[in-house]
């Protein structure tokens, strides 16, 4: 799997949460609300993450995630979920800190460390990722 910017990870994790909660084709224009974002610069992104195949676009059109896509934002989604679990859960972190460190560490953590997170998680909470 190709390694993305932080900043294109995070078009994708957006896009991602919408889908999960029923949006599947999103305009420029929304993202670039949605984000806080110039228009030109959503453009931008969303041009790059079409010619690495992780959402499809046309020019003035909708932005859709491919299949590609989705599989590379569900795998950061987890990783934040599971690094928002273990700074909540297991060492007691606000929820809103929590969450704003999960969403910046899970970009930088490797594979391994990752895989060992989940099984520390796993042990200390019974199986209940």
């Amino acid at each position: 799997m190709i390694k993305l910017t932080r900043g294109l990870e995070e078009y994708l994790e957006v896009l991602y949460k919408l889908k999960l909660k029923g949006k599947k084709v999103f305009r420029i224009s929304e993202i670039a609300r949605m984000t806080n974002v110039s228009m030109a610069s959503v453009s931008s992104a969303i041009k790059r993450l079409h010619e690495l195949g992780m959402v499809k676009y046309e020019r003035y059109g909708y932005v859709e995630l491919t299949k590609a896509g989705e599989k590379y934002a569900k795998k950061m989604y987890e990783s934040e979920i599971l690094i928002f679990k273990f700074l909540h859960e297991i060492l007691g972190v606000s929820k809103n800190v929590a969450l704003e460190d999960a969403c910046k560490i899970e970009h930088d953590l490797s594979n391994e460390t990752l895989e060992k997170l989940e099984k520390f998680i796993r042990k200390i909470l019974g199986g209940n990722k």
